[in-house]
């Protein structure tokens, strides 16, 4: 076999030699004491932060709802103060809405029934209303 042969069918190992890398039992050290850091920041302030809010089905929907309220005009644009109509997003959103409680049928709470119930009444009685004026 000749050098070549030899070089070619044997691998190499690569070493990151850069100082920004850490060891595994570095990087533990420094986990704990964030968690440590952490912990402390709670119990010297006396309050622990509330967690993110947490979406559900009827959060999601009122979501749906109160963007299909904006496109209604019912609601100004918090950037202009100016009321705009567009009833096409309005009849998608209605839409959807009816898609949701068709796939969700069987699946929802009491209250979720009557809420998605609910909206897209009212979304749809605005919305024959709009496209009569």
């Amino acid at each position: 076999m000749s050098e070549g042969d030899k070089a070619e069918g044997e691998g190499f190992v690569i070493k990151d030699k850069r100082s920004s890398q850490i060891s595994e039992d570095e990087a533990a050290s420094v986990d704990d004491q964030e968690a440590k850091g952490s912990q402390e920041k709670k119990s010297s302030s006396g309050e622990e932060h509330a967690e993110p809010f947490q979406i559900d089905f009827s959060a999601f929907i009122m979501s749906l709802t109160s963007s299909a309220f904006y496109h209604l005009g019912d609601m100004a644009d918090p950037t202009t103060g100016k009321k705009e109509v567009n009833l096409p997003a309005v009849q998608q959103t209605i839409d959807m809405l009816m898609m949701l409680r068709e796939k969700t049928k069987g699946n929802l709470t009491d209250d979720e029934d009557k809420l998605i119930e609910q909206l897209i009444y009212e979304l749809q009685v605005k919305y024959v209303a709009k496209t009569k004026e």
